[in-house]
């Protein structure tokens, strides 16, 4: 799967992991680090330094609470946000690589939810 994935995001400046972490903030912008975390099961260990990297690279901005500093809030930029449009093509062309319907893609993920679950 990555050697599929990454011409794919090399043309985005991204990695997967990268990539990961920008679906679920174009999802739902203003997540704490632990929200991200959970959404893709990585520990706070794993996605700080990745974080880091995205916001040295203008993808994203952390902040951390005015009330409780321990909770760092990710935001993305305007250049984050305009990434998207050009990262809306991946999927698509993921699929056409793999040569598996939409219809499948779901199938798959559905049960590999209940394998996970």
């Amino acid at each position: 799967m990555m050697k599929m994935y990454r011409p794919l995001l090399t043309e985005l400046n991204l990695t997967y992991p990268q990539y990961l972490v920008m679906l679920v903030l174009w999802e739902e912008d203003g997540l704490s680090v632990s929200e991200i975390g959970e959404r893709l099961s990585l520990d706070s260990g794993t996605l700080t330094p990745l974080l880091k990297r995205m916001q040295i690279a203008n993808l994203l901005e952390r902040k951390r609470g005015e009330e409780d500093e321990r909770v760092v809030t990710v935001r993305l930029t305007s250049l984050g946000k305009k990434l998207h449009t050009k990262a809306l093509s991946v999927p698509e062309k993921i699929f056409c690589q793999m040569g598996i319907s939409l219809q499948e893609v779901f199938s798959l993920k559905e049960t590999l939810h209940r394998l996970g679950a």
